[in-house]
């Protein structure tokens, strides 16, 4: 599990792509690059991967055509930067909410606003996600636990608002309008749409 509070970027090193395979090579930040283990799990740009293998600071990841076709981690090169989350422990602070790095689907950046002191970025709403996008309710966005500012249905875009440490600790400062992000949804908010859309179809 993750807690959606990004520890920081890494580096891509390397893409190594195969016919719908691709082996991801990090260089993690000195600061959280000690205690790693085989088989341990990372959050990248919100996507649990486990690794596979690691020397030093460089921590490598197998992704499979599912998460190549889900999220964004496909259209990295060397040279990117990601948001990365080492997975929390028991007794660690939840500074966000629970995540499973488990991504619904990717979200297109459509316009960003800012200002000396405001950062706020609209996404165009994935078909996908669309029922739990709420006002005020949390959603999981390139890894990072955040709470929407706004949804518009009526433009089909909801928005988000960054404090200058997200946009200092992440890659949300340095990205452009047409970007995609991951997205995972609230899993509590999902299972209550759910559960009550079902209620209401049985009741149909």
């Amino acid at each position: 599990m993750f807690t959606g509070i990004v520890q920081g970027t890494a580096e891509v090193i390397a893409c190594r792509r195969h016919e719908g395979f691709m082996q991801l090579e990090l260089e993690l930040p000195p600061a959280r690059a000690s205690a790693l283990e085989t088989g341990a799990s990372i959050a990248v740009n919100g996507t649990c991967l486990t690794i596979t293998s690691f020397k030093g600071r460089h921590v490598c990841f197998d992704l499979i055509d599912t998460t190549l076709e889900l999220t964004n981690l496909g259209e990295l090169k060397p040279g990117d930067r990601v948001n990365f989350e080492r997975a929390a422990r028991i007794g660690d602070e939840i500074g966000g909410h629970l995540m499973s790095g488990h991504i619904l689907c990717c979200a297109r950046i459509s316009r960003i606003e800012a200002s000396e002191h405001n950062h706020h970025i609209h996404f165009e709403i994935p078909q996908a996600a669309a029922p739990y996008l709420l006002p005020k309710g949390f959603v999981g966005l390139n890894g990072c636990s955040l709470t929407l500012a706004e949804v518009d249905n009526q433009r089909g875009e909801f928005g988000i608002s960054l404090i200058p440490e997200t946009l200092s600790q992440t890659t949300f400062g340095s990205l452009q309008p047409g970007a995609r992000v991951n997205l995972e949804v609230d899993p509590q908010t999902q299972a209550i749409v759910d559960t009550v859309n079902l209620y209401m179809a049985q009741r149909g």
